[in-house]
């Protein structure tokens, strides 16, 4: 029986465009993972390593108009979108060079031995090592920055772990494009192309997940295939940690002096917000709680007109049209649910941006209204309208884990229920926003890309210098003679990486 082929598809029309690859079998991934397993002492050293994600970022820079062209092909999210994507994706690259060269991520701790303690202290020198293998399932919307050359990828590799990657269907040309320019650095960079290896189909992610030699993995993508995977990863014999992000909602809360302040600048950031890029973003703000009265009728005028001259938008693919279609559909049949600007199908390719309106008294208690609080893919967002700053955080208590969330509130400190809906909004996400949107999301030391389950399936960040913790785990060497302690860890730190000894920064 012969491999099944791999398309790409162009999403504008449904049509196939070429064969790109075929689907890996369980032998080559199993080839794909050994081969990634012996070439991961390459890594060990930091300068090849930064030397290597740089010049993946320079390659990646000098491929761009191919690369984008490939992307724009099989996603069509636009030239200018997918050029500002590689931009981010060369800078993640970047950030992560500069994460390996400083080596503060190693996090190392020396304590010399102190017989005066309590109990008494042996000579302890504590740091973090790679985890091995690392197998990244790219998503679907970024073809690029959460893709093949993607922050899990570029995290990995910098934590000192070779990467198998499970190319997304959606974009299969612009994965083999992205993978050959990243095996082209390893080797311009002295080190083995096999650092990084990519397989493709549906059957190739299942035999990646089980792989004995695969030690870690990074998913972005839906909570069932996520969750599917999640439940393999914990049922080998040996689990594995996996980082999945899964879906998310994230809640935006319109204050009531918030709307009669600026009710019209927060209906056109909502309208901006929640169709860039056809509604296709993890950070959508999907879900929002406007207050009753006049002001919120303000907000929802505005909003209507925003949305109403946004055209049709062309999906990832006509699976998640379909998807959205009909999920729009069966949420606005629901009782007391109005539609203002109705989504749904825009002509055969396409769909239209719009927006559904509920009671927040339907979502105060379990229901068929509970439909309204799941993430809907695509330019479509749900208006509950509260009557009290009780009725929004009663909804707010039965809201899922997400990646964020926004309070939008008056420009002075006045605010009367500022403060007690951003505490109601703290549990529920990773990043909190106030007066902002929550679409882009800053590759910076202090970004924090996660949130409680099902907006993530850890509490790890993959955006941002301290996703690398991911892919490491803590070592401590105890009554250790210098000459057997790795470099990182010898008394003289010949290699000038920041630590804590017996508890002080040195």
């Amino acid at each position: 029986m012969s491999a099944a082929p791999v398309w790409s598809v162009d999403p504008r029309t449904g049509n196939p465009r070429e064969q790109v690859a075929v689907e890996a079998t369980a032998e080559e991934v199993d080839r794909a993972v050994r081969a990634a397993h012996a070439v991961r002492d390459a890594l060990a050293d930091r300068a090849p390593r930064a030397a290597f994600l740089r010049t993946a970022a320079e390659l990646l820079e000098e491929s761009g108009e191919h690369i984008v062209e490939a992307a724009d092909a099989e996603t069509a999210l636009g030239p200018a979108r997918l050029t500002g994507e590689l931009a981010r994706t060369a800078a993640q690259l970047r950030a992560f060079a500069e994460v390996v060269d400083e080596g503060a991520y190693l996090d190392v701790h020396i304590d010399h031995q102190d017989g005066s303690r309590t109990p008494p202290w042996p000579d302890l020198r504590r740091y973090k090592i790679p985890l091995g293998v690392v197998a990244v399932y790219a998503a679907s919307n970024f073809p690029l920055a959460f893709s093949v050359p993607g922050g899990d990828t570029a995290s990995a590799l910098a934590a000192g772990c070779p990467v198998v990657i499970k190319a997304h269907p959606d974009h299969p040309a612009t994965s083999e494009l992205c993978a050959s320019v990243l095996r082209r650095a390893a080797a311009r960079t002295g080190l083995p192309e096999d650092v990084l290896t990519l397989v493709h189909g549906f059957d190739a992610g299942v035999e990646l997940i089980r792989h004995p030699l695969v030690s870690a993995a990074g998913f972005t993508g839906s909570v069932r295939g996520g969750r599917a995977l999640f439940d393999a990863a914990a049922a080998r014999p040996a689990p594995i940690p996996f980082h999945g992000e899964l879906g998310s909602l994230n809640p935006v809360v319109v204050t009531g002096a918030a709307a009669a302040e600026r009710a019209g600048e927060i209906g056109a950031g909502l309208g901006g917000s929640m169709t860039l890029g056809a509604g296709q973003f993890c950070t959508k703000p999907g879900f929002v709680l406007v207050p009753e009265g006049a002001a919120g009728d303000q907000l929802l005028k505005t909003l209507t007109e925003t949305v109403s001259s946004t055209g049709s938008g062309v999906l990832l693919d006509h699976r998640m049209r379909d998807a959205f279609v009909t999920g729009v559909r069966e949420r606005a049949a629901l009782p007391d649910v109005g539609a203002p600007v109705t989504p749904g199908a825009g002509g055969e390719h396409t769909v239209s941006a719009g927006f559904l309106t509920v009671p927040a008294a339907r979502l105060t208690s379990e229901g068929p209204h509970d439909a309204l609080l799941e993430e809907c893919f695509g330019p479509v967002t749900v208006i509950a309208r509260y009557a009290s700053a009780d009725e929004a955080a009663a909804v707010l208590a039965r809201l899922p884990g997400n990646l964020t969330a926004t309070l939008q509130t008056a420009a002075d400190d006045a605010d009367p229920d500022a403060a007690r809906l951003l505490a109601a909004l703290t549990p529920l996400a990773g990043r909190i926003l106030v007066n902002g949107w929550p679409t882009g999301v800053a590759v910076a030391p202090a970004q924090h890309h996660g949130g409680p389950y099902p907006a993530t399936t850890s509490t790890s960040t993959s955006v941002g210098a301290t996703a690398i913790e991911r892919w490491l785990r803590p070592v401590t060497y105890q009554s250790t003679p210098e000459a057997l302690l790795p470099p990182e860890l010898r008394e003289d730190n010949p290699l000038g990486l920041p630590r804590r000894v017996d508890g002080r920064r040195a």
